[in-house]
């Protein structure tokens, strides 16, 4: 499998992870993007041995879209900073089914994972182990019952997006774990992510849009409008 890079030097590398691919090895014992970025980087560099790649952030398995990873140790440390920190921007494109109260908003809610079931549910807050999340959002356009609605996350909870805008009576098209969907691939896309470089300093905004296919091509006007 390879993969599609959109940015690379000697500290970083920015690519595309497509949906149903895990963000490390897991247990299904798929081919997973971290593997993936490694021999791309001993293949083209012709390296020897191991590879150092750090995983600073993730995405589902079911996700795709943006990510970034590091080669070197101090660019790993520096981006997981910034994340710790609440600078690395990191927004979505998700269709969903339903209505949301309003046509933009932010969500607050405490989050608590089920190790065994891999499941997570919104709780109190004064819940043992329950985790603060939060994200902004916007209806770029509604059609029928369903929106195109960008998100933009203040926290990087496991499953956020979809449990938090599940509980706010619109769940993501396709979410087969959290809304019963039948139809195929959940509906949402890391389209951009923006952090500063970790040696040169410099702001990085990357944009990369889902692809041309149903369900997201209904609303394709729209997505076009924000390029």
């Amino acid at each position: 499998m390879e993969i599609a890079i959109v940015y690379e030097d000697n500290q970083i590398l920015v690519c595309i992870k497509p949906q149903n691919v895990p963000s490390q090895a897991d247990s299904s014992k798929d081919m997973d993007m971290l593997t993936l970025v490694k021999q791309h980087i001993k293949q083209r560099y012709h390296k020897l041995g191991n590879v150092y790649v750090g995983l600073v952030h993730r995405l589902d398995r079911v996700t795709g879209g943006l990510m970034v990873f590091a080669k070197t140790s101090k660019a790993a440390k520096r981006l997981s900073e910034q994340i710790a920190r609440h600078e690395m921007q990191k927004s979505y494109l998700a269709i969903c089914k339903g209505v949301l109260k309003d046509d933009k908003g932010k969500l607050i809610d405490y989050l608590k994972k089920d190790n065994k079931t891999n499941l997570v549910k919104i709780v109190s807050k004064t819940t043992p182990f329950s985790k603060r999340a939060e994200l902004d959002y916007v209806v770029l356009s509604k059609k029928n019952y369903l929106n195109l609605v960008e998100i933009n996350l203040h926290t990087g909870r496991s499953h956020q997006i979809r449990v938090q805008l599940k509980n706010a009576g619109a769940p993501i098209f396709g979410d087969h774990r959290y809304a019963g969907a039948k139809e195929g691939n959940l509906v949402l896309w890391a389209y951009k992510l923006c952090f500063i470089h970790p040696t040169k300093k410099e702001k990085m905004t990357f944009i990369y849009f889902p692809p041309n296919d149903k369900p997201w091509n209904y609303f394709q006007k729209e997505i076009d409008n924000k390029k």
